[in-house]
């Protein structure tokens, strides 16, 4: 396998295809790099270099006891971007993954950066608190460590179906579909995937992003029943001068999946155009836009 070791000892797994300008792929919790491949297949097949780890505690990586939290994620994705000596990168990052990515920008800046992308994203904070009113209350974010640690497995098979959407009338989610969800988070560690629900949950990264300052794009399903989009991608946006913003209706927040086509091609239109702008931030603020009624499952 293809792996790089961290400072602190952990092995992470990675895949890195094509050639070209330069993504990577940051996966949610509780998954792994696979979850990324029909974007990763596309996007090398239209003439890029795709990189995707498996984030600490998941997948093919090690299951250390430590830096299970935005800063060891961050940490992670720039041990993997300057093992690979990645440059003009746009990261892109799916609900814990936007964080992820978020905070490596925050944390590490944009010198090997070129774009962002924050899809079905986290930031800035999923966590009720003073100063955020309209986030989840921590008896959510209990109750989903509660449940994983009583029965991963049982808790697994029924977080796919809001993660997919397939609990909404006439939703065409596949059996299989759901199946490989349970199959990539049974890889992760029980302690991992505990911790992480901390970490996704209860980090502000409001000032990680007031730090971007390259094109970003926020896209966002508005049927998301896992992160509440105008508790995340809504206010993301604010944040990040100049993003352009998606919204997709009807869409939930395993996105990736369930408008493949869509999200395809969003990232393809995306990543060639954050290529010819370069790192500087840019001109203006695109157009904020949803996708109803266009040609798109």
């Amino acid at each position: 396998m293809s792996t790089i070791n961290t400072k602190d000892g952990t092995t992470l797994y990675y895949k890195d295809w094509g050639s070209g300008p330069v993504v990577t792929f940051s996966h949610g919790w509780p998954l792994n790099a696979d979850a990324w491949d029909p974007q990763l297949h596309f996007l090398a097949q239209n003439g890029f270099r795709v990189v995707a780890h498996d984030r600490r505690g998941h997948g093919r990586s090690s299951q250390p006891s430590s830096g299970n939290d935005m800063n060891g994620y961050a940490d992670d994705l720039a041990a993997v971007i300057e093992a690979l000596d990645l440059r003009d990168a746009v990261l892109v990052g799916h609900s814990t993954g936007g964080g992820e990515v978020a905070r490596y920008i925050g944390r590490h800046g944009t010198k090997r950066v070129a774009g962002a992308v924050l899809l079905s994203a986290v930031p800035p904070l999923m966590l009720k608190t003073a100063s955020n009113p309209d986030g989840l209350p921590i008896e959510v974010f209990d109750q989903l460590r509660a449940s994983l640690t009583q029965d991963p497995s049982q808790f697994y098979k029924d977080l796919a179906t809001p993660f997919y959407g397939a609990n909404r009338p006439g939703s065409k989610v596949s059996q299989g579909t759901l199946d490989q969800f349970w199959l990539w988070s049974m890889q992760s560690g029980l302690k991992n995937a505990y911790e992480s629900i901390e970490a996704f949950s209860e980090t502000d990264q409001t000032e990680d992003l007031k730090k971007f300052n390259v094109p970003t794009l926020v896209l966002h399903g508005e049927d998301d029943q896992i992160v509440p989009v105008k508790d995340s991608a809504k206010k993301s946006a604010k944040l990040i001068r100049g993003s352009k913003e998606i919204y997709v209706p009807g869409a939930p927040h395993g996105i990736t999946a369930t408008h493949q086509e869509l999200v395809n091609r969003e990232l393809l239109a995306f990543v060639r155009s954050a290529g010819k702008e370069g790192c500087g931030v840019t001109t203006g603020p695109f157009l904020s836009r949803s996708h109803r009624g266009l040609d798109y499952p």
